[in-house]
């Protein structure tokens, strides 16, 4: 951590280059000896996730390490300037600057798609010490080094691999930290200033009166299961103005046909975890399931016969949107429909919701948009991300903000003003 500290971030001019690369060599060259395809097929036989989306999310991570130096500055407010050296500096104007030199990043093992979160860090100039998941350490030990072999040094990112309380330790030596988790994970930092937590996602999708969900139910389908249904921004709850049991029953019954797969396989799209662990699960989840209808004999558990077993989707009707089920998210598709009132629901049911799809208008959405309504979800301050149409909740690019630009949590804006 002190190396971090003593080294000087590497020029401007330099970071777009060397993190482009970077992606480049953690997607299709090798490290350390180890090729893409064997890193794919380890992350899958240890975290439990199909190949398909460890192939997809390392694509995804290169592309926005391709991308990160222009990404970063998407916050840069347009009063200010990158450096002093700016001739509005003569004049007197705002400069962007860090917070901070050194940033520490917890990351979690849900998916290996969180590591697109602080790639930004280092192209705004910090120096990242990266403590990786206990359960799946192979993504970020991979990036790193592919950054190493990019040319960036050890002072500029550092894999720290600790118990939880020296993690802990890491963030009280750093300037700056970026950590993921669960609720507790939010009540233990998210009082301060210099940890910025990522908790729980809860993502939904809204669906109005005179929307055929028929239409729109491949949209709602990815939201729900896409990405293996591990991430903050998969859906745990779809809400309907209307009636909700055969929109329910659609997403039941489109979802059980995914079959249960070994996560090496090609046809895999659900997580495996060991057995023991999986039926852990399936009984927490049954003791929460309360008075909602589980649809299909949900939550199911799939033995592969080898000591791993797949989390099967589950499906659970709600009568209310209010009920407090809608809140529950799990690390594997799962997901509560209920019934939406306009007048009694209102935005109050849609909050705490980091993306929120919204399925609204007749056969042309773009020309029979509920402007009242997105205007209401847009102003929410607790939704961090509105997709209006046939956009599933796990939808983004690189330069989008996830829950906000990270550069508005790493960068001010300061005075400055030369000659």
């Amino acid at each position: 951590m002190r190396a971090l500290r003593w080294a000087a971030p590497r020029p401007p001019g330099e970071r777009a280059a060397l993190l482009a690369e970077a992606g480049r060599i953690f997607a299709e060259g090798e490290v350390d000896g180890v090729g893409v395809d064997e890193h794919c097929r380890t992350v899958a036989s240890v975290a439990g996730t199909p190949i398909s989306v460890v192939r997809d999310v390392v694509g995804m991570v290169a592309q926005h390490a391709a991308t990160a130096y222009d990404s970063a500055r998407q916050a840069r407010p347009i009063g200010t300037a990158d450096s002093w050296r700016d001739d509005r500096a003569r004049h007197g104007c705002g400069v962007w600057t860090r917070r901070g030199e050194v940033l520490a990043v917890h990351a979690p093992a849900n998916s290996a798609a969180v590591h697109t979160a602080w790639i930004d860090a280092l192209a705004l100039g910090y120096r990242v010490a990266l403590r990786p998941s206990q359960r799946e350490p192979f993504t970020s030990y991979r990036l790193v080094s592919a950054l190493r072999q990019a040319g960036y040094g050890g002072d500029q990112a550092a894999l720290l691999p600790t118990d939880h309380p020296t993690a802990d330790r890491l963030v009280a030596e750093a300037d700056l930290a970026i950590a993921f988790g669960s609720d507790g994970v939010v009540g233990n930092y998210g009082a301060g200033t210099r940890v910025l937590p990522f908790g729980p996602g809860r993502s939904k999708v809204l669906i109005t009166a005179g929307t055929d969900p028929a239409a729109h139910l491949d949209t709602i389908v990815e939201s729900v299961a896409g990405q293996a249904g591990t991430g903050c921004v998969n859906a745990t709850a779809v809400f309907v103005e209307g009636d909700a049991t055969p929109v329910a029953e659609a997403i039941a019954a489109r979802l059980a046909q995914i079959p249960s797969m070994p996560p090496g396989d090609e046809r895999a799209r659900l997580p495996v975890s060991p057995a023991g662990a999986a039926r852990a699960v399936q009984e927490h989840l049954a003791g929460r399931v309360g008075g909602a209808r589980a649809l299909d004999g949900a939550p199911a558990v799939d033995d592969l016969g080898d000591g791993s077993a797949v989390l099967r989707p589950a499906v659970f009707l709600l009568d209310r949107a209010d009920a407090p089920q809608a809140r529950i998210e799990m690390g594997f598709p799962c997901v509560w429909v209920a019934p939406w009132h306009r007048e009694r629901d209102g935005t109050a049911s849609l909050r705490h919701t980091l993306s929120l799809t919204v399925l609204t208008g007749g056969a042309d959405p773009a020309a029979d948009l509920d402007a009242d309504l997105i205007d209401a979800m847009v102003a929410e301050p607790t939704i961090d991300k509105v997709h209006v149409g046939d956009h599933p909740t796990t939808w983004t690019r690189p330069g989008m903000p996830h829950e906000g630009y990270l550069g508005d949590f790493l960068m001010r804006s300061k005075a400055v003003i030369v000659g």
